[in-house]
């Protein structure tokens, strides 16, 4: 089983790429095989102009191709997900999401934003042909704060939450049987 996670914030120290590895680390403790990518990451004239010869892009699209689910998180931006996330979802082929299990994660300031995974992402998922979007995560930014470290910790009530979202993407893994404790793909031999 594999799933590409895709953080979609241009900023490098941010809530929703703590959110992102928060799952991320949550997924491989499970032996679930993990790529992540982040939009900051990614060379912009690249991701811009959609030059489909760039290795970084190739790597991608062939990530998503092979992934069994995808999880997304965006930072909210004027009441919809972020433009740097757009630009790589406008990487991935039409239909390229059919067959996928989709977990998708917003972040925003204030509870007001609450609904932007109904209506702003999930029309565009279901373009990119997904037919198996999860109901998602909205975390507001004071379950996210800086430690004295400086890092994100993501708090106990998102926790928990995002806890009970990665179960229901694991339960819709059809191979999800196939992965022993250790992490192993079972096969079994006719």
């Amino acid at each position: 089983m594999s799933v590409v996670l895709i953080a979609g914030s241009p900023g490098r120290l941010s809530r929703t790429s703590a959110l992102v590895a928060f799952i991320d680390a949550q997924l491989r403790e499970k032996g679930v095989e993990t790529q992540v990518f982040n939009v900051n990451e990614f060379d912009g004239n690249e991701v811009f102009f959609a030059d489909f010869s760039a290795p970084q892009i190739i790597d991608y699209r062939d990530a998503i191709a092979k992934a069994d689910a995808v999880v997304l998180a965006t930072p909210v931006y004027q009441a919809s997900f972020s433009g740097a996330l757009k630009l790589l979802l406008d990487l991935i082929p039409e239909r390229g999401l059919k067959g996928k299990v989709v977990l998708p994660l917003a972040n925003g300031g204030s509870d007001s934003h609450l609904l932007v995974i109904d209506y702003a992402l999930k029309p565009v998922l279901s373009a990119l042909g997904a037919s198996n979007v999860l109901s998602g995560v909205y975390v507001n930014s004071r379950q996210v704060t800086l430690d004295g470290d400086k890092q994100y910790q993501v708090g106990d009530e998102a926790s928990a939450r995002i806890q009970r979202s990665i179960e229901e993407l694991l339960e819709a893994l059809p191979d999800l049987g196939s992965i022993s404790e250790g992490g192993y793909r079972r096969v079994a031999y006719a």
